[in-house]
């Protein structure tokens, strides 16, 4: 049986423990907090991040990470995006010789513009990394309902090991070769995800979020095909298909945070309200800056970095959206 360390006890690492759980392999989740830990082990859940929702039986857990990581054949890293350097740098003198890190969140670090396997091959060099990646909301998948995900890695025969440790007929990964394209997809989808509920807060109807989404699409293969990943890997599970979860669920924090905003409701205000991270909040910046690096035009990731971080007006940020010069929908490369 596979020992599978979860490193963070947010509903989606604990969903991806019971995960684990319905696999086969054994599951022990690292908690920063220690009454989480207490209450998993006492076979109350997580009632700070899954309330109300019974975990698989056997998940064990701990505030101890070498204890976390004793003996694991994997790691499931499933801290917010810009806590994950820290997190990587205190796992590593406890981390097993050859045991791989499974990279499950989504986003790009701030002030670096690092993507999170960029991270993890300077502060864990000698580790297997592979990406998790792909449409997934926490309950459902702690519920057990039917999921599909991209599970992308360099090494095709770990990416199978890996597989067949979390693997069931609810929960389906997908091998892909392609961890830069998982990464840009479900970093740059929380982006596109606030501006559609920018839309949907200003009544601006589901055509306007339509066209946002899809002319996000857009700016996800040109920051992708930028970034050397594969054209097919964005139209897939961890492009289009987190996108369109992302864009459209309303359990995306994203999502609703976008909504939120579009009611005239101040950014402080809403993460003020917030026990879970609202990646796409951190990771705009991110994007703006790696796309100008890149010299990639990406109009609605900028719109949302200015109204996140500079204070911009909505009504004017979407006029100026609007007011863009008419253009081919593909045009040459």
């Amino acid at each position: 049986m596979s020992r599978i360390a979860v490193i963070g006890a947010g509903a989606f690492g604990t969903s991806l423990a019971c995960v684990a759980r319905r696999a086969g392999s054994d599951a022990i989740v690292w908690a920063r907090d220690a009454a989480i830990a207490d209450s998993i082990n006492a076979g109350r859940g997580n009632p700070v991040y899954l309330p109300d929702i019974r975990l698989e039986p056997g998940i064990a857990a701990t505030a101890d990470m070498a204890q976390a990581l004793k003996g694991a054949d994997a790691v499931l890293l499933v801290v917010p995006a810009q806590f994950l350097r820290a997190a990587a740098e205190n796992l590593a003198p406890h981390l097993p010789a050859g045991a791989p890190v499974v990279l499950c969140a989504k986003g790009i670090e701030r002030g670096t513009c690092a993507l999170m396997t960029d991270i993890v091959a300077e502060t864990l060099p000698e580790a297997p990394v592979a990406v998790l990646s792909g449409p997934t909301f926490a309950k459902e998948v702690a519920l057990g309902l039917p999921t599909a995900v991209t599970l992308a890695a360099s090494d095709t025969a770990l990416g199978e090991k890996l597989i067949g440790m979390i693997g069931s007929k609810a929960f389906r990964p997908y091998l892909s070769d392609d961890p830069a394209g998982a990464e840009i997809g479900g970093a740059v989808k929380n982006v596109i995800a606030i501006a559609c509920g920018i839309m949907v807060g200003r009544g601006l109807g589901d055509n306007a979020r339509a066209a946002t989404m899809t002319r996000g699409l857009a700016e996800v293969v040109r920051l992708g095909r930028a970034m050397g990943a594969h054209g097919e890997t964005l139209m897939g599970l961890s492009g289009i298909g987190d996108l369109s979860l992302t864009c459209s669920g309303m359990l995306s924090r994203n999502l609703t945070l976008g909504v939120a905003l579009g009611e005239g409701r101040s950014l402080e205000d809403i993460l003020g309200e917030r026990r879970s991270v609202t990646e796409g909040v951190a990771t705009a910046g991110s994007v703006v800056e790696l796309a100008q690096r890149r010299n990639v035009d990406m109009p609605i990731s900028q719109a949302v970095n200015r109204i996140l971080s500079e204070g911009a007006g909505i009504d004017a940020t979407i006029a100026e959206v609007l007011a863009r010069p008419f253009r081919p929908e593909f045009p040459g490369d």
